[in-house]
């Protein structure tokens, strides 16, 4: 067994034993919807739980609020732009951000599979958007993941399709309703630090939120949030090549550290006005603890959404 093979069936591993508990019984995924089909009863808790959903034959029969759960669709797919640019080959961790890349939409994707979704990704990569054709079962799920291991380190190109091209490509190709999930970093070439600025990507994956469930997996390194006190550096541009020669003092690293916390900012609201769920993955952080509490805060947070036109 290769050392590429030996890696998926650890990553395959870590998500049965760490995550898969999580989502035992019923249909569920990474963002529950209210889904068309009706599940069981359960007792109504004042302050969580939607009165819309209130079960009135089950509470008048026992004398007890009680409302019916919504078991979420079946045979979706799931679709993943997955952004492996120049950018995501970095890391300074445990990990590289490409490497985190390829375990979150492994995580997803194992999550998709044990459901019977059909999984696919588009990759943005050099100078293209490649498609992988969505799935089901192990098999495809591992060529998917070999191809996204194997793939070359970024190069410097003319023109790259950008993470709005990527997400208008996502939105054109599959119309069938499903999740969809957008795998980067969200560095933009020329970063606006107005946190209130409307990001290049905010429209299209807006339109993308009006269809489909969408979640966002934002890829950080610790070393794109702030900067050690080294003294001189020569920083490159992964994206452009360009080599820069800084002197790491106080203010600058400060400068730094304020301007990346605007850019995170910026994100961060620019997903919640568009309604996208946003999952943050570090490179320095244990990845499948992260995952798991998202979807612990999902499923508590799910009764409170309303619910999705079908």
């Amino acid at each position: 067994m290769n050392t590429a093979e030996q890696a998926l069936r650890r990553l395959e591993l870590t998500v049965t034993r760490r995550l898969d508990g999580l989502l035992h019984g019923a249909h569920q995924g990474l963002l529950p919807g209210a889904g068309t089909e009706a599940g069981d009863s359960r007792v109504y808790v004042p302050g969580e739980d939607d009165v819309r959903r209130m079960d009135w034959a089950v509470t008048a029969r026992t004398t007890i609020p009680h409302v019916r759960d919504l078991v979420a669709d079946r045979e979706l797919e799931t679709w993943a732009l997955v952004d492996l640019s120049p950018s995501m080959d970095f890391g300074t961790a445990d990990t590289d951000k490409r490497d985190l890349v390829v375990a979150a939409v492994g995580a997803i994707g194992f999550l998709s599979s044990r459901l019977g979704d059909r999984f696919g990704a588009f990759v943005i990569h050099d100078e293209y958007v490649h498609r992988m054709p969505a799935r089901t079962g192990r098999p495809a799920l591992y060529g998917l993941l070999h191809s996204l291991m194997d793939a070359p380190r970024g190069r410097i190109v003319d023109d790259p399709p950008d993470l709005a091209e990527g997400i208008e490509i996502l939105s054109a190709s599959r119309r069938r309703r499903g999740m969809r999930v957008v795998v980067s970093d969200f560095l933009d070439a020329r970063p606006d630090l107005d946190p209130d600025a409307e990001r290049p990507w905010e429209r299209p994956i807006r339109r993308l939120s009006a269809r489909h469930q969408v979640l966002a997996v934002e890829i950080i390194d610790p070393r794109e949030l702030e900067l050690p006190d080294v003294g001189r550096v020569a920083f490159a541009d992964p994206e452009t090549g360009n080599v820069r020669e800084v002197h790491l003092s106080p203010k600058v690293r400060q400068a730094y550290a304020e301007a990346a916390a605007l850019q995170r900012e910026g994100t961060r609201r620019a997903l919640r006005r568009a309604g996208i769920a946003h999952l943050v993955l570090r490179t320095d952080r244990d990845w499948v603890f992260d995952v798991a509490q998202f979807i612990l805060r999902q499923r508590r947070m799910s009764h409170l959404s309303p619910r999705r036109p079908t």
